[in-house]
Formats: structure tokens, C-alpha cells, sequence
């Protein structure tokens, strides 16, 4: 930095005349070179998209191009190495909270079998090659094949953007992460120890005894501390984000105690947080806003920044190193794709996006190379260093560009599959009660259910009926400014509301003629629990409403974050498949429990088990679930009243009356389940005439 001293008696500062100008190369003044990175990740991702190319590359080339090994605007100190670092702790987060956590866990094996070949065929390949071709022991051979049978997620953003995540192919990958990272970072822990002499006994079992508390104790203490924070702070706030952030770098810091890489308690922490983190919500929207803008940039920018074309008029050894390494790390990493692929039955755009996306090398490679040139590991020489790199920048611009390609193919085929032109599209209809103290929860409830790629908005109505003492424009003005609270509520979301308000005599007819005009497919409608005449389920205004409309209807009492649900406890009274709009009913479900990672608890009243096992089985997306026989209601009364507890959100599909399914016993269930439960619970109706649609919601393959 430039020396500044103070002259009392001008009252100025005064640069001394010997002092470096600070525009001179390389900038060190601290606002000036973060003004130039937020240019970088401005202009790159725009020019490149020109071209149709990952915005990823351009940030790489051009931390290249303006680092220490280019025309040297900026050096690599140490606060670019730190933004780099936290980048790439995020984008691990990111990466696990994003997975489909049920689909994780039921197709586990996927990521193991992808993990253990993405790690054990370049290992085995690595090791020969270090050994025969460039002359090293089997230590050294084993910590160079090390090198990259790891891999970083280096194109996460293109499968970030793209949307395919969730994709079985893409979580196995991601999934696979974790193992191969551990593998080849325990590679190089037991070839250091062997080096430096501390390779015994007590260093194999202070290994497993500490990475079994880790992984074990932020598996069981993460879930529960978030669950209890978020109740205890349910309001939308930057304490939400701030305690996310928290648990992210508590648990990088506590990997690195344990002896790995922070990257692999930064993945875990994402695991963990993934059920309290609705993908659909705001919180989720700042996380990725804050990563995509500012925090994954600078990695990329730190990655590119370490790039040195010059090594390669340096010496035929680094050229050496440096092919051997890119043609291993794509020949091993595209057989252990093509042998899962084999293995499962995944196409050809899924094959090619599980390698884009696990060839890429950057943070572990660049720790096992510089640590063993630390440890003076024979052969882990500047050349060793020189080469990495080069394989850096050859699979930084080739892995965004494989994926970005597979990716979009399979974008387009998800699109194919999944629309039809005569499909009616989803609108969802939340009416809105300056009265009501639960009104974003139950938006939180119509961005889970609503489809992720719907351009439609979500449409909210607030019904004021008119004043005898003139005070229905007061009136008026105080339904807009609470309708102007939703749509800043839902901005942070992401999500688009088309807001209405209307003045009517009667509330129920507000809402029905507003769901009629905008053709709504969904209505969301709270419920405070209170009771109401005999006759009558929910109250006069709810069963209006359920007699003159026909779509698929949530009428919910949602009190606590829906993020915080960890079971759903689904009722089935007799008969009620034989609904129509069934199949879109136990869809929903689904999305609600693959949104929050809960499972399906199945309630059978009167019925056979395996039929609904099967039904449940035919309806997307995949979810875990378990059906079990009730017999009658008074069994089904007794079985919420012992099994219901905190946490668990109870829905009961129900009928209208004279529809299929319709029983007088639910016309007074809702009640009976508001005192069984003081926490959430909707009651589902759904739609009554058949629609063309339904058979969207099966599987058809």
C-alpha cells in the first residue's frame, strides 16, 4: 500500500512525490481491485454467452490473462486466495443443498458405485503410469494418481443454472463427491505420515475415531439445531442466512480438525441443512444470490489466476507431467462415467454430464500437489506444480463446456416429456386476509407446490365488502397495502404475484369469481382451526367456497415453517382414489415431501394398503413413502391422537360432498384433527371433474 502523510496546516493529504501511482500494476488499493472483479463478473459470463459458452470459462481466462503469470493487474496475495477458498466452500454447500435429498438417499448406491470408480480407476491407472512411465516410487506414483482421482465441482454453476440438479445422474455425481475427495486426500494423509515417519497404529485410529465423531455428530446435532432455530426464529429474516452461514464454516473448520478437507464438512453441511432449506423459498434464493454474485466468481477468478502459460517453454518435463495428467484424468474419469451409465441405464446427454461435471480438477489437486511439494515427496518438484496447473486450465474450459452442452440436451428432453400443448397450465389462487397472522406461511406452502418451471405467477385476491359509513376506499387501501407485504415477501423468493382486490357482499364470491377469471387449477386457503356452526366444516365462507368451485383445493391451518417438517402423516379415507383429480392430489403430496425431504407416512382407512403402495408408486416425483390399514375412523382418531408429534404435518385428502369418496364423518375431521395437533395440517379436496391433464402427473415409462 501507498504511504499518506497529513500536512496540519494545509488540512490535506499529501502523497509523497517517490510514492507509486496507484493505477500502476499491480493494484493494491483495496477498492479498486474489487471494483475491477465485480467488472469481471459483469462482462465475462455477458460476452461469453455471445458465443453460447459457460460464463465460467470467461472469468477463468480472464483471472489468467490480468494475474501474476499475465500482464500482472492483480497478484494472488492473500485476500484473493481467501475469497477464492470461501467460493469454493460455497460452491460445495451449494452443491449439497441442492441435491434431492430423498433421491439421494434411495439411490445411494449410485453414488457410491460412481465414487469408488471415479476414484479407484484413476488411481490405478495414475499409480502404473507414476511408476513406469515417470519413474516414481509407489508412494510417490500412489500420491500423483492422487491428484486426480479426486475431482471439484468446477462446472456446478452450468448444472446450478440449467436447473438439472436434481437430475439421478447429477446427484450420483455429486453424491460421488464426497467419497472420492475423502479417498484421495486419506491417500495423501497416509503417504505423508509414511514420509515423515508417524505412520502407525495410533495414526490409523486417531483417524477413524475422529472421522467418525465428525461425520456422525453434524449428521445428528445439524438437523436438530437448525429445526429449532427456525421455529424459534420463523420470521423471514438475515438472521436465517446468517445462521446458514454459520453452520457452513463451523463445519469446514471442524473437517479440517479432523484431518480432511473443508470442502468435505462444507458438502456434509449442505447434506444436512438440505431439509430445512426449501428450494422453492427466499432463503434459498439468498444463498444462491450471494454465491452466483460474489463468492463462487472469486474462486473461479483465484483458479484462473494460477494459470502460467510460459511452463510450457520451460522444459519437456513439465510437458510430460502435464499430458500424461490430461490424458489420464479424461480417460479415467470417462470410464468411470460410462461404466455407471452401463450400469444404470443413464443416456447418453447423462453419461457425458456426470464426466464434464467430475472432470473437473482444481482445489484437491492443487492440496495434494502443494502439499507434497512441501513434504519434499521424490518427484513433487516445481515441474510437478507446473503441470497440475496446465491440467487445471485444460479441464476448467473443457468441463463447463461438456456439461453446459449435455445439460442443455437434457433440459430439452425433461421439457418434451413433461409438457403438452393442450395441458392447462398450474395457477395457484391464495385469497388474503388482513386478519390473517399466518399469510406467508401459506405462501410458503404455494411455492412448494408450485411447478419450479411455471412462468405463471402466483395469484393472490383480498375481497372487501363494502361499507355503509363510506369507509370502503380505507378499506380498499388497507387490502392493497397488504397485498403490497405479499409481493415483497414473494420478491425474495423470486416468485411473480398477480395481485387482486375486489369488493363484494359476499367473500366466498369474490374468491370464486377471481378463481373463475384467472382460471385457476389450485386454491390455498387458510384456516384458523375455529369452530363454526354444526353444519358446516371449515366456517361459511371456506364451505362456500368448496360448493361452487372445482379444482384442486389446500385448505390449511400452516402455523409452524414448512421447512422444518420431518414426517407427513397422509390420511386416505375410503374410496377416495376413485376421485378424479386423485393422481394430482397424490402429486402434490409428493412435491411437498420432496421439497422438504420429509417422508410419507400412509394412513389407510378402510382400504387395502398395497393399492395405494401401487398408485403411490405410478404418481412422479419419486418419494419415500409407507402405507399401513386403519380400521374405521375411531382407529384412525385414536392413531393420530398416539402418533402424531412435533414436526409432523398431517394431510388428510378429502371429497366434497356428493363426490366420490364423500363421508359424512368428513364433515367434522378437520375439527377433530385441530385438537389432536398443535401443528400443521391441511386438508386436501381434490378436483372434482376430470381433468385432461391428470395423467401428466403418472409415470409413463
Amino acid at each position: 500500500m501507498q504511504t499518506r502523510s497529513f500536512d496540519a496546516h494545509a488540512g490535506e493529504t499529501i502523497l509523497p512525490l517517490t510514492a507509486a501511482s496507484p493505477l500502476a500494476p499491480p493494484f493494491d488499493d483495496p477498492i479498486l481491485i474489487f471494483g475491477l472483479a465485480m467488472v469481471i463478473f459483469l462482462v465475462a459470463p455477458l460476452a461469453l454467452k455471445r458465443y453460447r459458452l459457460p460464463g465460467i470459462i470467461g472469468i477463468i481466462l480472464i483471472g489468467a490473462a490480468i494475474g501474476p503469470n499475465g500482464v500482472n493487474l492483480l497478484e494472488r496475495d492473500a485476500t484473493i486466495q481467501l475469497l477464492g477458498e470461501v467460493g469454493l466452500i460455497y460452491l460445495m454447500f451449494i452443491a449439497g443443498l441442492e441435491i434431492n435429498i430423498n433421491q439421494f438417499i434411495e439411490y445411494k448406491d449410485r453414488s457410491i458405485v460412481f465414487g469408488l470408480l471415479s476414484f479407484v480407476i484413476p488411481q490405478a491407472v495414475g499409480t502404473v503410469v507414476g511408476v513406469y512411465v515417470l519413474d516414481l516410487t509407489v508412494a510417490a506414483a500412489s500420491l500423483f494418481a492422487a491428484i486426480f482421482s479426486s475431482h471439484t465441482l468446477l462446472a456446478y454453476p452450468v448444472v446450478n443454472r440449467l436447473g438439472i440438479a436434481t437430475n439421478e445422474a447429477m446427484t450420483a455425481t455429486i453424491g460421488g463427491t464426497i467419497l472420492t475427495d475423502t479417498l484421495a486426500l486419506l491417500v495423501l494423509a497416509v503417504v505423508v505420515a509414511a514420509a515423515g515417519g508417524t505412520l502407525d497404529a495410533m495414526f490409523w485410529v486417531q483417524l477413524g475415531i475422529g472421522l467418525t465423531i465428525f461425520f456422525a455428530s453434524i449428521w445428528v446435532l445439524v438437523p436438530r439445531l437448525g429445526r429449532w432455530f427456525f421455529r424459534a426464529h420463523s420470521e423471514e429474516s438475515y438472521f436465517e442466512f446468517l445462521f446458514v452461514m454459520a453452520v457452513l464454516f463451523a463445519c469446514a473448520f471442524l473437517a479440517e480438525l479432523v484431518g480432511v478437507e473443508h470442502i468435505i464438512g462444507a458438502f456434509l453441511a449442505g447434506l444436512t441443512l438440505n431439509r430445512l432449506v426449501p428450494e422453492s423459498g427466499p432463503l434459498m434464493n439468498r444463498i444462491e444470490f450471494v454465491g452466483n454474485a460474489l463468492f463462487i466468481p472469486f474462486f473461479l477468478l483465484s483458479v484462473g489466476m494460477l494459470v502460467d502459460a510460459a511452463v510450457v517453454l520451460e522444459g519437456t518435463d513439465t510437458l510430460v507431467i502435464a499430458t500424461s495428467l490430461i490424458v489420464m484424468v479424461f480417460a479415467t474419469k470417462y470410464a468411470a462415467a460410462w461404466a455407471t451409465g452401463r450400469a444404470y441405464g443413464y443416456q447418453r446427454n447423462e453419461v457425458i454430464g456426470m464426466f464434464g461435471l467430475s472432470v473437473g480438477q482444481a482445489a484437491a489437486a492443487l492440496a495434494i500437489v502443494q502439499i507434497g511439494f512441501e513434504a519434499e515427496i521424490p518427484g513433487f518438484d516445481q515441474n510437478m506444480i507446473n503441470g497440475v496447473v496446465l491440467m487445471i486450465l485444460a479441464v476448467s474450459l473443457v468441463s463447463p463446456a461438456l456439461v453446459e452442452r449435455a445439460g442443455s440436451g437434457l433440459v430439452r428432453a425433461r421439457e418434451h416429456d413433461a409438457y403438452d400443448p393442450s395441458d392447462t397450465p398450474q395457477r395457484i389462487l391464495v385469497p388474503v386476509s388482513k386478519d390473517s397472522r399466518y399469510t406467508e406461511s401459506l405462501l410458503d406452502l404455494a411455492f412448494t407446490i408450485r411447478n419450479a418451471r411455471s412462468d405463471e405467477p402466483i395469484y393472490t385476491v383480498s375481497v372487501v365488502q363494502p361499507d355503509r359509513n363510506a369507509r370502503t376506499e380505507a378499506k380498499v387501501a388497507e387490502a392493497e397495502g397488504v397485498l403490497e407485504g405479499v409481493e415483497a415477501y414473494a420478491s425474495s423468493a423470486e416468485v411473480s404475484i398477480e395481485a387482486h382486490t375486489r369488493i363484494n357482499h359476499n367473500v366466498a364470491s369474490g374468491i370464486v369469481r377471481s378463481a373463475a377469471e384467472n382460471r385457476i387449477t389450485t386454491l390455498v386457503i387458510g384456516w384458523d382451526g375455529a369452530r363454526s356452526r354444526a353444519q358446516n366444516v371449515f366456517g361459511h365462507i371456506i364451505d362456500q367456497v368448496l360448493s361452487r368451485t372445482t379444482q384442486l383445493t389446500l385448505v390449511g391451518r400452516v402455523r409452524e415453517p414448512l421447512n422444518t417438517t420431518q414426517r407427513i402423516v397422509l390420511v386416505l379415507p375410503p374410496r377416495i382414489d376413485h376421485n378424479d383429480g386423485f393422481y394430482e392430489a397424490l402429486h402434490t403430496v409428493k412435491i411437498v415431501s420432496e421439497d422438504t425431504g420429509a417422508p410419507i407416512r400412509g394412513l389407510v382407512v378402510g382400504g387395502n394398503p398395497e393399492q395405494f403402495e401401487r398408485l403411490f408408486e405410478l404418481v412422479e416425483p419419486d418419494a419415500p413413502g409407507e402405507f399401513e390399514a386403519i380400521t374405521g375412523w375411531r382407529g384412525l382418531l385414536s392413531t393420530l391422537r398416539d402418533d402424531v408429534r412435533p414436526g409432523d404435518l398431517v394431510v388428510c385428502t378429502s371429497s366434497r360432498r356428493n363426490d366420490a369418496g364423500w363421508h359424512p364423518e368428513l364433515q367434522t375431521l378437520p375439527k377433530s384433527i385441530s385438537t389432536l395437533t398443535d401443528g400443521n395440517f391441511v386438508i386436501m379436496y381434490p378436483a372434482t371433474e376430470e381433468r385432461a391433464d391428470d395423467r401428466q402427473f403418472l409415470r409413463l415409462s
